[in-house]
């Protein structure tokens, strides 16, 4: 490799990796509101923040890394056309066409990296959040509640307070539950009792020697009973969606599959280290300006490409999922057109302004 292609390997490197932090950072944000909000509604217990954002900034890397390889190669092409250092590399024989190899050195370690994202430790991490969630339900101790203090129930339905806890989280001592539902007032209590969880019935507490108080604060109207045993259900977590299942299936699972919204799922993941492809060999020729030039125009175009691209992607994995377009279309509609005009612009880049040059 020339000397001038390491340094310009170095450029391009730098360039991409700045941005990838920036937009990382700007992501794990958004996933932190996200995953604060399903917290609130009971969701995600709340002592598995930090592990569940780890797994689903996992989830995050095939959207923003083709962006970030992008936006980076434009902004370390744009410089070197900004300080006059593409010009002097045009006048010892090295246009833009004779740079493919540093080109190259980045753009495809970024697209390998998107591509085992999307097709392995994507659904990995999303197979193991559930899993760890699972698992929470299972426990006081991980969703959450603490002996000695009262809790609020997962959802909002309730405020709960044990006196103690065993080792393994799902047997307690001298409970407290005070709950509201359409304006009556239910309070229960019991000496012990243990969380369970049971298929269809989700999870519920077996309580055992207690009371239970229900009625209208309003009215006056209370009834009291005693019982030996009892069974209070909890609020579960809302149930996972067909797009939730899907995710967290292994890419090797949904290739015997025909139904439309597992073809859809196995495109997309095809899809992104695709089009970070086709994006890294689109900045060069449109990363291209004069000296003293301002850079924000092309950061701009940057966004709008990257922004039709995705959801265009985005609206062909519906259409996929919903059956209007064909398992065999998949994706390729949109990937191989814009290819083309990556290779078109790529291969074509410089030419015109020799021409005119020449002509004059």
């Amino acid at each position: 490799m020339l000397l001038i292609e390491r340094y310009l390997l170095r450029q391009f490197a730098r360039s991409v990796a700045a941005v990838t932090v920036v937009l990382l950072l700007v992501g794990l944000g958004g996933l932190l509101v996200d995953l604060m909000a399903e917290i609130a509604r009971g969701k995600v217990p709340a002592a598995l923040l930090l592990s569940q954002l780890g797994l689903r900034s996992v989830q995050v890397l095939p959207i923003l890394l083709p962006l970030a390889l992008f936006i980076g190669l434009l902004m370390a092409v744009g410089r070197l056309y900004g300080d006059s250092e593409m010009a002097v590399l045009s006048s010892v024989g090295l246009g833009p066409r004779q740079l493919w190899r540093p080109l190259a050195l980045v753009t495809l370690p970024v697209a390998a990296v998107i591509a085992v994202a999307s097709l392995w430790a994507a659904p990995s991490g999303a197979r193991l959040a559930q899993q760890m969630v699972e698992e929470a339900n299972r426990s006081f101790l991980v969703a959450g509640l603490e002996a000695g203090r009262f809790i609020e129930l997962p959802g909002r339905g309730g405020v709960i307070y044990v006196d103690s806890i065993d080792v393994e989280g799902s047997r307690f001592g001298r409970m407290f539950v005070q709950a509201e539902r359409d304006g009556r007032l239910d309070i229960v209590t019991a000496t012990e009792g243990e969380l369970l969880v049971e298929g269809e019935r989700g999870r519920y507490l077996l309580l055992r020697d207690g009371f239970r108080v229900e009625g209208d604060p309003g009215q006056r109207d209370f009834r009291m009973m005693r019982y030996a045993e009892n069974e209070l259900q909890v609020p579960d977590r809302e149930p996972e969606t067909e797009t939730d299942q899907l995710e967290a299936m292994p890419t090797l699972a949904l290739l015997p599959q025909d139904a439309a919204p597992a073809r859809a799922e196995l495109h997309w993941r095809a899809a992104t280290p695709l089009l970070a492809l086709a994006l890294g060999l689109m900045a060069l020729p449109l990363g291209r300006g004069e000296p003293r030039q301002a850079r924000y125009g092309r950061m701009l175009a940057a966004l709008l490409v990257y922004i039709n691209a995705m959801i265009l992607l985005l609206l062909g994995k519906g259409w996929l999922a919903a059956g209007v377009l064909p398992a065999w279309l998949g994706l390729w509609w949109l990937l191989v057109p814009l290819a083309l005009l990556a290779l078109w612009l790529f291969a074509t880049d410089g030419r015109v302004r020799r021409r005119r040059g020449a002509t004059a």
